[in-house]
């Protein structure tokens, strides 16, 4: 595997730090994206040992600043290289029934994780194109692709970004560009604790339901099945690969919870296939 000039948001903690670290380890350089300089020089430190010739870049940044992504993608490029690999994973949770979590919050959670990421990627494409070449990939969620009561608003981030990513993927596979959708289940990572933002609770019908899952989630957090460390070994595997995936689901709990998600909206479709029909003009479209 030859070395690659890689890219990541949110490196300071969690997924984010551990695919930078087995992209280290496989020997590729690797630019790191965090908010504050004891961050920042945490994370460079990380590349001195590194194997071969692997080095840790830190930049300071903010995802939701479009000019602030489009200028550290360029200046990446000019000082580090050509990138090989891009990879927006900064983003956070937003914990919330729909009806209690507030709108200013909706959109903020949207502004991370969806606008954020498409600032990065779409700033990283043009040079991709005219080189033919490069890899671009997004931490969505196992909630990309299925939904649980109280995370609507992030849910419909993920959900957002599945999409955008599957439309670019064939946008650009014509410039030999591949798009990979990272859908994580749960990891031992402070997502679920310190670095989830969660809405006041105002509404007491929904004592019965929500209450114990959120419960649930803040005693689980740090005890999660997901290893973040094998996380960053998949993910450096797809890398390097001719013909990587457009979804890579990580974790079991990922896989059983997406798996009888897709079944529902399978069964549902089967079963309104009939009424489905029914909408059709009865000579068929106007050509």
């Amino acid at each position: 595997m030859h070395q690659q000039n890689w890219l990541i948001t949110g490196v300071s903690t969690g997924l984010g730090r551990a695919f930078a670290q087995a992209a280290l380890a496989a020997g590729h350089t690797v630019v790191g994206t965090v908010r504050s300089e004891g961050d920042l020089r945490a994370f460079e430190e990380l590349g001195s040992g590194g194997s071969g010739g692997a080095r840790a870049y830190g930049r300071i940044l903010d995802v939701t600043d479009d000019d602030a992504v489009a200028g550290v993608i360029a200046e990446v490029e000019r000082n580090v290289g050509a990138l090989d690999v891009v990879i927006a994973n900064a983003g956070y949770g937003l914990e919330g029934t729909f009806e209690e979590t507030p709108l200013a919050e909706v959109r903020r959670q949207f502004e991370v994780n969806v606008f954020g990421a498409v600032a990065t990627l779409r700033a990283a494409l043009p040079p991709m194109r005219r080189r033919r070449c490069g890899h671009l990939m997004a931490v969505t969620s196992m909630g990309g692709l299925m939904a649980v009561p109280g995370m609507s608003a992030y849910c419909g981030s993920k959900f957002a970004l599945e999409g955008i990513l599957e439309a670019l993927g064939k946008e650009v596979a014509q410039f030999g560009i591949h798009v990979t959708a990272i859908e994580p289940g749960s990891f031992r990572t402070d997502w679920a604790g310190r670095s989830m933002t969660r809405a006041e609770r105002s509404v007491d019908d929904y004592d019965e339901l929500f209450a114990p899952i959120r419960a649930a989630r803040q005693k689980a957090s740090g005890n999660q099945l997901g290893n973040p460390a094998k996380a960053g070994e998949a993910v450096v595997r797809i890398a390097s690969l001719d013909e990587p995936p457009a979804h890579l689901v990580l974790g079991s709990d990922a896989l059983r919870l997406v798996t009888a998600a897709r079944t529902a909206v399978d069964e549902d479709i089967r079963a309104w296939a009939a009424l489905s029909r029914t909408t059709d003009f009865a000579e068929g479209a106007q050509l």
